[in-house]
């Protein structure tokens, strides 16, 4: 498995659609983080979207675990491998 940072921009989700999601975005989200795919999630401060590190195998990895929430339609997905430097966390 490799870690990515993902920039997640959210387009064309109105506010009513946002919050009527929201429930069911925070769930799946929280199962992802309790299986370790998803290792750290930030909200960006224009609430337009958010950034993500996970781990995957591949992009499409990547796509086809994001793709069970219910925001992944309105999601457009900047796919970055990253790797740590930071010795502790290798």
């Amino acid at each position: 498995m490799k870690k990515f940072m993902l920039d997640i921009l959210l387009e064309g989700l109105d506010n009513d659609t946002r919050m009527t999601l929201l429930p069911k975005e925070q769930e799946a989200v929280k199962e992802l983080e309790e299986a370790g795919t998803i290792l750290d999630t930030f909200i960006k401060m224009d609430m337009s979207g958010i950034f993500i590190v996970m781990m995957a195998s591949d992009p499409e990895d990547v796509h086809s675990k994001l793709s069970s929430l219910p925001y992944y339609p309105f999601m457009k997905i900047k796919i970055t491998p990253i790797r740590v430097v930071n010795a502790v966390n290798q």
